[in-house]
């Protein structure tokens, strides 16, 4: 069985992004929350190729490609967040989630899961934004309506 290209761009999205974050941490520079800024550059990267190959198969419709889009960019969202979640727990829970925390503006005490979702939140709005981003440069390459 084949995976969609959205679930294989998505889970690219995720390895890219969780290759910057370790090499972050290896490099003790996780502390640097600018740095994590960088990650929309692989969110653009993936959803970029889902738009590329959907073009070159012929399928120029604009809404199906923004619904393509929509699930490559969540994709990879739902895989970073478990794999957070996972992360998280196995460098030692709250206590790693309060050290991430400091360089972040996170009101008292986050839990692991509290982090987790407020990251969901933001990584929602990160692929709506995204998304809306590229459909607007693709937009010349649309059938229209």
């Amino acid at each position: 069985m084949k995976l969609p290209k959205e679930i294989i761009n998505g889970i690219l999205i995720f390895a890219g992004i969780a290759v910057f974050f370790l090499l972050m941490e290896v490099l003790n520079l996780s502390n640097l929350f600018y740095l994590r800024l960088l990650n929309v550059f692989f969110i653009f990267y993936g959803v970029n190729r889902t738009l590329k190959m959907n073009l070159a198969e012929g399928k120029n419709g604009f809404v199906p490609n923004a619904i393509s889009a929509m699930i490559t960019s969540f994709t990879s969202v739902v895989i970073s967040i478990a794999a957070l979640l996972i992360y998280s727990y196995a460098k030692g829970g709250d206590r790693y989630v309060k050290s991430l925390s400091e360089a972040f503006m996170f009101g008292g005490e986050p839990s692991v899961t509290t982090y987790c979702l407020s990251l969901f939140f933001e990584g929602t709005a990160s692929c709506i934004i995204v998304t809306l981003l590229l459909m607007l440069y693709w937009n010349n390459k649309y059938a229209a309506d």
